[in-house]
């Protein structure tokens, strides 16, 4: 079976949560995607998140409305995603998502900073068994802003995979300071594409 591209899904992350200030107590919102048809036309969908990083109650909610396809039948989805956090090396927290689903009946349980959704649920990409093809699209695309934060996010998913110790004695071990880089890297290039956003340059 051929995987599906984690480019082509919805997704939810912790970057962007942190860059518009979800972290800080309490905050609900809308999150909106825009996809453009084949006659020039958009399509739009959102789903309402609310997000609590107050003591002891540390969550991500979704919730949404959802037709079927095929019957044209409204579904109601409300439910929360787990939030952890690690410690930063000069202070503060970073936050994580922890992927509350089970695949072939294995509790999953991952910590992510990326959920997506290619089913019914936002998920971790292992769950959903998601591949990537952001890193083939031409540099010179007005887009590249963009895809180069999925790009980021896509390497640091992989890498917070194999920090088990970010800290030894008080200091950041190699993949952490790696891991540390490519955050400001993503922060960067997403500052970037927002203000192209602003500018409708893409």
């Amino acid at each position: 079976m051929s995987k599906n591209e984690a480019d082509n899904t919805k997704r939810i992350s912790t970057t962007f949560l942190r860059q518009n200030g979800y972290f800080q107590g309490w905050k609900s919102g809308i999150i909106t995607w825009t996809k453009g048809g084949m006659l020039g036309d958009e399509y739009k969908s959102s789903v309402g998140v609310e997000v609590s990083t107050l003591e002891g109650d540390n969550y991500l909610r979704i919730h949404y409305t959802q037709t079927d396809q095929d019957t044209d039948e409204k579904k109601d989805f409300d439910y929360k995603i787990p939030l952890t956090t690690t410690s930063c090396r000069y202070g503060g927290k970073r936050y994580w998502f922890i992927c509350p689903w089970y695949k072939n009946n294995v509790y999953c349980g991952k910590r992510v900073g990326t959920l997506y959704k290619d089913g019914d649920y936002f998920a971790c990409r292992h769950c959903y068994n998601l591949t990537y093809s952001s890193q083939k699209t031409n540099r010179r695309h007005k887009m590249f802003s963009l895809f180069n934060v999925l790009t980021l996010e896509q390497k640091i998913e992989k890498l917070q995979e194999q920090v088990k110790h970010p800290y030894y004695k008080n200091k950041s071990t190699r993949k952490q300071k790696q891991l540390e880089k490519l955050y400001k890297q993503a922060g960067k290039s997403y500052e970037h594409y927002t203000q192209l956003e602003q500018k409708n340059m893409v």
